[in-house]
């Protein structure tokens, strides 16, 4: 079978990973966590999350109505590295709600045009109305990681986002849209084995970019980026949520949780609910780093 970008991932496993996140894979069972400093060292049974989530589903549903009756407006910002959830989570928060009212945010590279305008200016055009739910899968904080790692935007740009940042979201929220801003944080093993299953899957190889490929040298310029980022932008008005994600089935019952916890609805039962398990949820004073 013929690997995407001509087996890079499985290249720089072999030739340019660090010895101990290589040996972490190599050396890996199945279900074994590989970042050694996550609190659990075996994912989440299958069951448990099973019968977990079920609840939590129809405790979104109940969101869900209460934001369509009510005229509230949600909007999550799912941010993280690559391959850390994001796309897995929100699929789990959509999966039983009215795509007429929750919504996914995926932009692309801006157009030549849009690269012209207010840096904020193309997420406004996809914010809620009344009523409605947004999911962004990636958001405005691209300028502070993503963009500033590859030099996708000057310094001064840069810094010009982060003086406008403070007065947008509060602007958000001063408007009424309840703000959820969810970072997830994988380990640097997790990560390339998860890009290395999807260099492996036919069905997942559309998911690989070369943003991807060129990013898996660029560990420290991420955790210096992320770093600053989320330094900058923990407001009390729009804080963070920082989940630890290299099990995936524990991060989403997390997600899940802190998306409910932030929003009144009618029908909230904040027993069944719970509190996101604060081994793997934190805010951003207490995040590891990966």
């Amino acid at each position: 079978m013929d690997l995407p970008f001509d087996g890079a991932i499985s290249t720089f496993l072999n030739e340019q990973a660090p010895k101990q996140v290589r040996e972490a894979i190599l050396t890996a069972d199945k279900n074994d966590i590989l970042w050694k400093d996550y609190p659990y060292r075996q994912e989440i049974k299958s069951k448990e999350y099973a019968a977990h989530m079920e609840g939590l589903q129809i405790q979104l549903v109940r969101m869900q109505e209460d934001v369509k009756a009510s005229g509230k407006r949600l909007v999550v910002l799912f941010e993280g590295r690559d391959a850390a959830g994001k796309g897995g989570s929100i699929g789990v928060v959509r999966e039983n709600l009215n795509p007429r009212v929750a919504s996914v945010v995926a932009l692309p590279k801006p157009s030549d045009r849009e690269a012209t305008q207010w840096y904020f200016q193309r997420y406004v055009d996809w914010l809620p109305a009344a009523g409605e739910i947004v999911l962004f899968d990636r958001s405005w904080y691209n300028r502070g990681v993503v963009e500033h790692v590859f030099g996708f935007c000057t310094p001064e740009q840069r810094k010009h986002f982060f003086r406008q940042l403070p007065d947008f979201e509060h602007m958000l929220v001063e408007e009424g849209i309840v703000l959820v801003k969810i970072w997830l944080e994988v380990g640097q093993a997790e990560q390339l084995q998860r890009f290395l299953d999807r260099e492996k899957d036919p069905l997942k190889q559309w998911k690989l970019s070369p943003i991807d490929i060129n990013g898996l040298s660029k560990w420290d310029d991420y955790n210096q980026a992320i770093a600053e980022t989320l330094d900058q932008s923990d407001f009390k008005y729009a804080p963070w949520t920082v989940i630890l994600s290299d099990d995936k089935k524990r991060a989403r019952i997390a997600v899940v949780q802190s998306i409910l916890a932030a929003v009144d609805y009618v029908g909230k039962d904040a027993k069944l609910i719970g509190t996101p398990d604060p081994k793997i949820c934190c805010g951003v004073k207490l995040r590891p780093k990966a």
